[in-house]
């Protein structure tokens, strides 16, 4: 390590991390060796999210890392649970190290298989599983063969599964995607023109076939009048043992937002019903573990009692004994009993749902119950065979429902609806007009007064995109209620393994953080905020219902002190869209902590993020849109809402097929600033304005944080995932190039070449922006430079960083330039001490706890604000708050304080 004295262990090792002599070498040696004693494959723990495992599971997948030098293990790996009981285990590369050892590893076990607490995976032949999952490839059709049923894929057409079958029973068929839209906004306005489109799959391939673990991916478009549209995505995951299938569904708005409005989206399929109408059964999931349960045909609470053993069973939802045991007074009359052939959960918003049913389509719906918050899930079938089915994120993507219709007749038909047709069409078209902002410098003036950078024509959704759970159950039978409870459970909340925090850490990965720390006052006081604003944050999500189809995983911005709201509809102070790192605050302080409520925030975060604040196709495809009150609607588009370095982490924790999509998706992102200009305004702040500087052919004028830094995270992830090496020398032509600049990353840009990934100047001048090390570009350097040896650029990178917040006199000396006003000193705390562990500097570790703890010209101005319970006719509802919250402040705050306290605490 060039010049520090301090190799890697000492800064990555736990005790260098949670507040060790991170600075003082012989006080780190013990721990650097303990962490050195060898690259041997030292077993991994897992752990279970909430803590236990689940009382159902259908399957597990997860993410494991391995410390460099390890190789990957060519007999496989084991799973060895508490009592030394083998657990069969899939096995598959994730990542690699630069020297070919592996890094990340994805794993997958059988439904059922539920490790207890003390597990640990291991190098080792894996133990085989009584009945793996099997995958035949047909000329039509593609067959999985999983826990008795027969799964019969359609390659193309409109049909996803062509029928579940159960020793030669058919079970289920005809599941597909289904989606409606108008060409209006208002379902009644007149002259309305109403379309239902069904999604037509156009390719199917198979990405893994077992023993534990097969995925089918298939793509296609939704059909319909006219051309093709709403492109997907769809994953089927099957695990040994298990009768389910769960579907990742993916889907991109590409239509004209003006002309046509979604007014449904869903999964639908058909369950074929053999039994008598009192022996058919619905289901529906309720709240804390409720369920609602009648049957079509009812023979409770009627005049003619049937008797006990009929009651009994059809509550229970078994076959109730032969009709010869019924007293004829009622066999002879059953049919004036009505047999009810509709039901619908429907849930239009978080607070509420309600159950309808009707006996059929030319009769009234009869209102049957209704709760305030339901699981998602929901069954019709009998004694003969049915369906489970569930939606993921239920009542958090509210308006949603779920349909059972013909229950009666001889096929029933399911539909999830993951938006609901009962609520007015998606309105995606921009939010207000011109306003007179039609050029550049008026739009300046705008930006200045809301903070909203506005641009007619800019504002699209069109190619965003949304990903959604869908479960599906193959059933023999109508499961008990209990079962039924816990199938609705797992819906809700799907049960998580994962490797643990401390294994994560202890192998070297994600950077600088530690563990939650109270080993002195300074440390403790720190955790006692970190805390607070994650419960904070973890509480406005709920209170300010920051729910819905689009919205759900976002955070605002920035907070109105005299509304006591969030600034939800000031231009570029309401949703977040990844501000500032909002994800990697998250990530960071779950893997410090281990909280199970703050990864699923991350989770649902990093589902929004990646989908909706990112194009997916079009001419901002691979660019993300700035903070804005719609998450498309701000005229800034820009990688650094799309980083790979917000997804990784949850990728390789999880090995969602689809976030790796996403990632790998952006590594020729660049291409679009050829057309898009992110500084194209700069020169129009005032009149006249001033052209703008023209790159050569083929160059494109480029930050080095917000553009290329946001960049090289999908660059990085793309080179250790697949080991191509053209990404790795596409970094580093990046860093040296910015090296052979004359102010070095003190330009905060420069032209750049496309083709050879190298900046050419002119780089003469110093020009800092504080949103040039905001962006994920910190987090991705302290892992990067622990794996490629460029000298020069490492000095250069450690000169911004201990000269960035440097008083006046010394960044002058340094730079040759006026010491102007720095934003975010706090946030660049954290590069300071880094700069002071690699250049084994305690006077800059103590500059960087100055600067961190607000002493000086900056003052923390949030250090001692504690959230205030606002409520009477000041607010619609109770609420918490803290004045002058921002997000902002918050994700930097948070990733300063994990990062510099891994650095160096002991300076605290």
């Amino acid at each position: 390590m060039s010049g520090s004295g301090i190799s890697r262990r000492d800064f990555l090792g736990h005790t260098a991390l949670v507040g060790g002599a991170a600075l003082g070498v012989d006080a780190a040696a013990g721990a650097a060796s303990a962490q050195e004693s060898g690259p041997a494959a030292n077993p991994g723990p897992v752990v279970w999210l909430d803590g236990q495992p689940p009382t159902l599971d259908e399957g597990q997948c997860w993410g494991h890392p391995w410390a460099r030098g390890q190789r990957y293990s060519a007999q496989g790996y084991q799973l060895v649970g508490a009592g030394a009981e083998v657990v069969p285990v899939q096995s598959w590369p994730l990542a690699w190290w630069p020297d070919g050892s592996i890094k990340w590893t994805g794993h997958a076990l059988a439904a059922g298989a539920m490790p207890g607490l003390g597990a640990i995976l291991r190098p080792g032949k894996p133990a085989p599983h009584p009945q793996p999952v099997a995958v035949r490839e047909l000329p039509d059709s593609l067959e999985v063969t999983c826990a008795g049923v027969v799964w019969r894929i359609g390659r193309a057409g409109e049909t996803v599964i062509q029928s579940a079958r159960i020793g030669g029973r058919e079970v289920m068929r005809a599941v597909g995607l289904v989606a409606t839209a108008q060409d209006q906004p208002d379902k009644e306005a007149e002259n309305v023109r109403r379309e239902r489109f069904v999604g037509a799959v156009a390719s199917a391939s198979v990405e893994q076939r077992g023993p534990l673990r097969a995925v089918i991916r298939l793509e296609g478009r939704h059909q319909g009048p006219g051309e093709a549209w709403l492109p997907f995505t769809l994953r089927l995951y099957f695990h040994a043992g298990s009768p389910q299938v769960r579907m990742v569904h993916s889907l991109v708005f590409d239509g004209d937002p003006a002309r046509r409005f979604v007014s449904g989206l869903g999964l639908t399929g058909e369950a074929p019903m053999a039994d008598a109408p009192h022996d058919r059964h619905v289901r529906f999931g309720g709240q804390g573990g409720g369920l609602w349960a009648e049957a079509v045909r009812p023979l409770t609470g009627l005049r003619r009692d049937p008797g006990p053993a009929f009651r009994t069973a059809q509550v229970a939802g078994e076959a109730t004994p032969p009709l010869e045991q019924m007293p004829p007074t009622l066999r002879d009359e059953l049919q004036y009993i009505p047999a009810w052939g509709d039901f619908t959960l429907s849930q239009p918003n978080p607070d509420g749902f309600t159950i309808t049913k009707r006996t059929g389509p030319v009769h009234g719906w009869i209102s049957a119950d209704g709760g305030a918050r339901a699981p998602g899930f929901g069954y019709v079938g009998g004694a003969s065979g049915g369906v489970g089915f569930g939606l993921g994120d239920f009542w958090q993507r509210a308006p949603v429902r779920l349909d059972i219709r013909d229950a009666a007749s001889d096929t029933a038909r399911f539909t999830l609806w993951s938006y609901s047709p009962d609520a007015a069409p998606m309105d995606l078209r921009f939010y207000h007009g011109d306003l007179g902002e039609t050029d550049y410098y008026h739009q300046n003036l705008g930006l200045d007064v809301t903070y909203e950078d506005f641009e007619p024509g800019w504002g699209s959704a069109q190619g965003i995109a949304r990903t959604t759970e869908f479960r599906i159950w193959a059933l023999p039978r109508t499961p008990t209620r209990e079962r039924l409870a816990e199938m609705a459970a797992l819906t809700a909340r799907p049960p998580r393994l994962l490797a643990s925090p401390q294994h994560i850490h202890a192998a070297g990965m994600f950077g600088a953080w530690g563990f939650v720390d109270r080993s002195s006052p300074t440390l403790g006081q720190l955790e006692d905020r970190a805390r607070r604003e994650l419960d904070f944050y973890l509480g406005q999500v709920e209170q300010r219902r920051w729910y819905g189809f689009w919205n759900y995983g976002d955070v605002q911005h920035s907070y109105d002190n005299d509304r006591h709201v969030w600034r939800y509809d000031i231009g570029g102070f309401a949703w977040d869209n990844s501000e500032l790192s909002s994800d990697l605050w998250l990530w960071y302080a779950y893997l410090r902590s281990g909280r199970a409520d703050v990864f699923r925030m991350a989770e649902a975060m990093t589902r929004h993020t990646g989908e909706v604040d990112v194009y997916h196709a079009g001419r901002f495809r691979g660019l993300g849109t700035r903070h804005g009150v719609q998450h498309w609607g701000d005229s800034s588009k820009q990688p650094r809402i799309s980083n790979a370095a917000y997804r990784r982490i949850y990728y390789y924790m999880t090995t969602d097929e689809r976030v790796g999509d996403l990632m790998h998706a952006l590594v020729d992102s660049d291409r679009a600033l050829l057309t898009v200009e992110i500084e194209r305004k700069v020169g129009s702040v005032s009149l006249p304005p001033t052209p703008p500087v023209k790159p050569p052919p083929g160059q494109v004028m480029m930050s080095f944080g917000t553009v290329w830094g946001s960049l090289v995270a999908a660059w990085f992830t793309e080179w250790e995932r697949t080991g191509d090496t053209r990404w790795r020398d596409r970094i580093v032509a990046g860093m040296e190039s910015i090296a052979a600049l004359p102010k070095q990353w003190f330009a905060g840009y420069a032209f750049y070449d496309l083709a050879s990934g190298r900046f050419t100047g002119p780089g003469d001048k110093v020009t800092i922006s504080h949103l040039n090390g905001a962006f994920g570009v910190f987090e991705m350097h302290v892992e990067l430079l622990e794996l490629l040896d460029v000298p020069k650029y490492r000095e250069a990178w450690l000169d911004y960083c201990q000269y960035y917040n440097a008083p006046p006199a010394e960044f002058t000396a340094k730079t040759g330039a006026p010491a102007a006003p720095r934003g975010l000193r706090q946030g660049h705390s954290r590069f300071t001490a880094y700069a002071a562990v690699k250049r084994n500097d305690p006077a800059l570790a103590r500059r960087a706890w100055a600067e961190f703890s607000g002493q000086g010209d900056r003052p923390d101005r949030l250090a001692d604000a504690r959230p205030h319970r606002i409520e009477g006719p000041a607010v619609l509802n109770p609420v918490d708050e803290i004045v002058g919250v921002s997000t902002n402040d918050a994700a930097q705050w948070g990733l300063a304080a994990t990062q510099l306290s891994a650095l160096v605490a002991r300076f605290a």
